[in-house]
């Protein structure tokens, strides 16, 4: 592969500057004027837009409705909910001029919706006849992050959608907060082919004012954890501060609970992590813009004879439901073609030259495996060409599944936890007793911390207080008794 063309580092030597590269390189994603912020290509364009079909279809089937609200959030109406101005006032930024003219009033560059949402369900909602009122919106929000960034995995700027519904009682908004949850492990799992854990975050690693957040974490190869999503069950504190009251069935005024939830641009640098190797990405084939790519391979005397056979395949394959790419190139060669088609992940490369014409064949090779098979039939190729896109999904997932098993270790002290860490990748579970203090000891010595605390592995999703997996023994770090289990990570 030329240098300019391929990654030039090891994804488990230094894998800071393959990301990096393979961001770059693979026409994901480039560095924006404004330090921090980041340029989606249309490649990783392509990426989000699947992503956000296939959630956006999950939330409206259930009844969420999409919207859309102001960039700009007056600072008086961030005021009214103390907890969101001290949980993001460090990240915000304020613009303060409007051409010339100093503004009245500062207004927020919007790092969540609570604020100004709220207001809006607060007029929409006058009766128990208008909840649940379920609100979505796909926009960008800014927090100035203060760290180091990284395209799509921390940005200043990057694009989410947000869901936001008040509800006539708490079981409703319970319900509300675990069944988001639960349609962003399948977009997770069945369409990013990632594994995942499901649990709560810390009380004191919550979002601000919730009355809990749960959260979907993955493990990347690097050891580190990365937050896929939260569900948030926001309680009457927001209702109470914005006054989103109504009469219940006995002309009783109630106040409302509500719920927040949100997925970012963060699933695609998870996506890159989890999946790419030292060739570049490997895309599962449900988020792949092309599944599968026709590479015809000519010398001049039978070129046109060639690029038709591997249109016909190409067109067969599209006739079938697939995504195809007909790499026509003539000025570029079939080696380049390939090794630029393994740098953007495409699951299944189609191989036509004379002797695939001839035999009415072809040749297949798949990219998470880089098994090559040549000579197949072309009509049996074309007819078994979704499921072998089957099996490369799920052979995907299972060897994240398979990594994410045998890198969950058990402690049960705290040097245990910090040997842990310090020798081994991926999650340590161990005892808690709930004290923030105790996840601080460990964080200052390893820079790890509570990610998940996971939910009981057999009980029902929707049933949330039944899903806190009670223990017994003490906490590893401070030998008090324990409440939780834990799981201690680095993370992004």
């Amino acid at each position: 592969m030329s240098q300019e063309l391929g990654i030039t580092v090891d994804k488990h030597q230094d894998t800071s500057e393959w990301y990096t590269q393979v961001v770059k390189k693979a026409g994901l994603a480039d560095y924006a004027p404004v330090k921090g912020c980041m340029i989606i290509k249309p490649y990783g364009m392509k990426l989000w837009e699947s992503i956000k079909e296939n959630f956006n279809d999950k939330i409206t089937d259930t009844g969420v409705e999409n919207a859309y609200f102001p960039l700009f959030i007056p600072e008086s109406y961030l005021e009214k909910e103390e907890d969101i101005v001290e949980g993001f006032d460090p990240e915000v930024a304020w613009v303060t001029h409007g051409g010339n003219e100093e503004l009245e009033e500062r207004l927020a560059v919007r790092p969540t919706s609570e604020s100004i949402i709220a207001p809006y369900m607060s007029d929409e909602v006058r009766s128990h006849r208008d909840l649940p009122l379920r609100l979505n919106q796909w926009a960008n929000v800014v927090r100035w992050e203060p760290t180091d960034t990284r395209p799509f995995l921390r940005t200043r700027e990057f694009l989410w959608q947000e869901g936001h519904t008040a509800h006539a009682t708490e079981e409703s908004a319970d319900e509300e907060t675990m069944l988001r949850l639960e349609q962003y492990q399948e977009v997770i799992e069945d369409h990013l082919a990632i594994p995942s854990i499901l649990g709560y975050k810390p009380e004191h690693d919550k979002f601000p004012g919730a009355k809990y957040t749960t959260t979907i974490e993955t493990l990347m190869p690097d050891g580190k954890s990365i937050q896929s999503g939260t569900s948030h069950q926001l309680g009457q504190h927001f209702a109470e501060a914005f006054d989103i009251t109504f009469e219940d069935e006995d002309s009783e005024t109630q106040t409302a609970w509500t719920t927040s939830w949100g997925l970012s641009t963060r699933t695609i640098g998870a996506l890159i992590m989890a999946h790419g190797d030292d060739d570049g990405l490997r895309l599962p084939p449900s988020v792949a813009p092309h599944q599968v790519v026709v590479v015809p391979i000519f010398q001049e005397d039978n070129q046109e004879e060639v690029m038709d056979y591997a249109e016909e395949v190409a067109e067969d394959l599209e006739d079938e439901g697939l995504r195809v790419e007909f790499d026509h190139r003539e000025h570029r060669t079939p080696g380049y073609k390939f090794n630029e088609w393994e740098l953007k992940g495409v699951p299944l490369r189609v191989e036509v030259g004379p002797n695939e014409m001839e035999d009415d064949a072809v040749t297949t090779v798949r990219r998470d495996t880089g098994d090559k098979e040549m000579g197949i039939d072309k009509e049996e190729f074309i007819e078994s060409a979704e499921s072998t896109l089957e099996d490369i999904q799920a052979s995907m997932y299972s060897e994240l599944e398979d990594y994410l098993h045998e890198n969950i270790r058990e402690a049960e002290s705290k040097n245990e936890i910090l040997a842990t860490i310090g020798k081994s990748r991926g999650y340590v579970k161990t005892r808690w007793c709930g004290k923030e203090s105790c996840e601080e000891e460990v964080k200052e010595e390893v820079s790890a911390e509570i990610v998940v605390l996971p939910f009981q592995e057999d009980s029902e999703p929707a049933t949330i207080q039944a899903s806190e997996e009670e223990i017994s023994g003490e906490c590893a770090v401070c030998g008090e008794n324990a409440e939780r289990w834990a799981y201690f990570a680095k993370n992004y």
